[in-house]
């Protein structure tokens, strides 16, 4: 397998979904709490990404696997990434069970060095990880993707990197938890929205394969007022958490992305096809994370 390959396979360009939840949930720690553990940050890190990318090859290998019905084969054959590379099922399965388990030995790793809250929060990850793709009945297949790809993704993420960094230092409660949630808003629905775009660009491919997503029962129209609904309760949280003090002002320059947001997710409202305008959600999705993380880094350094 070539690395071309390999970094389709654990859809690399989707990564920004992980890395910057990771950089913000950083940043917030420093700005209410001035500490850092490298080491166990520098860890979780790589057990993140490894667990990410096992969760989005074992999507491929589940997608693959479960397209055995004729009406599938083309599916299989022509769209998955295992049957357009002719790549051997079961080395991907292998790879995807050493990704886990290695993210796991490091997870459990960091628990003996932080505590309990790690271990909880992990387990959750790994769960939700697992049932993304596997089991009966997949997340992904149901109307619950989007909820569980935000919620863990631009929460739990965020929400791990603060914990690593202030275990020794802060207590891990209710108003951590809710400032944390309050602030990692946008990424959540960004994280969400991306989702929700591609589900949309899939329906008829998800109908041929019985996957029974948010689409399903709201019908494109509907969804694609959802999409557009995500963006604007994303800025509000944003908006609201600089508002409570839990992010510096400076935050607020996130907005400037607003124009572009409802350029690119008017493009692919518009005319949601995968391969032309999906994109347009991933740029969303890039751009909105990416100026949180320059904004609230100025605000943590100049105290702004």
């Amino acid at each position: 397998m070539s690395l071309f390959v390999f970094l389709e396979l654990v859809e690399i360009k989707a990564k920004t979904a992980s890395v910057f939840p990771f950089l913000l949930g950083t940043l917030f720690s420093w700005y209410h709490y001035h500490t850092l553990h490298i080491a166990e940050l520098l860890v979780f890190f790589v057990a993140m990404l490894l667990f990410n990318m096992a969760v989005d090859a074992n999507d491929n290998y589940q997608d693959y696997k479960r397209s055995e019905r004729t009406e599938a084969l083309r599916f299989r054959e022509k769209t998955n990434i295992i049957g357009v590379h002719h790549l051997n099922p079961s080395m991907i399965g292998w790879m995807v069970v050493g990704m886990m388990v290695t993210s796991g030995v490091l997870g459990l790793w960091m628990v003996s060095r932080t505590g309990w809250p790690l271990l909880v929060m992990g387990l959750f990850s790994f769960a939700v990880g697992y049932g993304y793709a596997g089991g009966p009945r997949p997340i992904s297949a149901t109307p619950y993707g989007e909820f569980f790809s935000g919620f863990t993704m631009g929460f739990v993420i965020f929400l791990i990197a603060v914990y690593v960094n202030v275990f020794n230092v802060a207590a891990f409660s209710w108003p951590l938890i809710g400032s944390v949630y309050l602030a990692s808003g946008l990424a959540q629905c960004t994280i969400a929205a991306l989702l929700l775009a591609n589900n949309i660009a899939d329906q008829e491919e998800d109908e041929t394969l019985k996957r029974r997503t948010i689409v399903h029962y709201l019908g494109r129209s509907r969804s694609i007022i959802f999409f557009y609904g995500l963006y604007t309760v994303g800025f509000l949280m944003l908006i609201a958490a600089v508002a409570l003090g839990l992010l510096p002002k400076l935050t607020l320059l996130t907005l400037i992305t607003v124009p572009m947001v409802v350029k690119n997710a008017r493009g692919f409202a518009a005319n949601p096809v995968k391969k032309l305008t999906f994109p347009n959600a991933i740029k969303n999705l890039f751009i909105t994370t990416l100026a949180q993380v320059v904004f609230l880094a100025l605000g943590v350094f100049l105290n702004i």
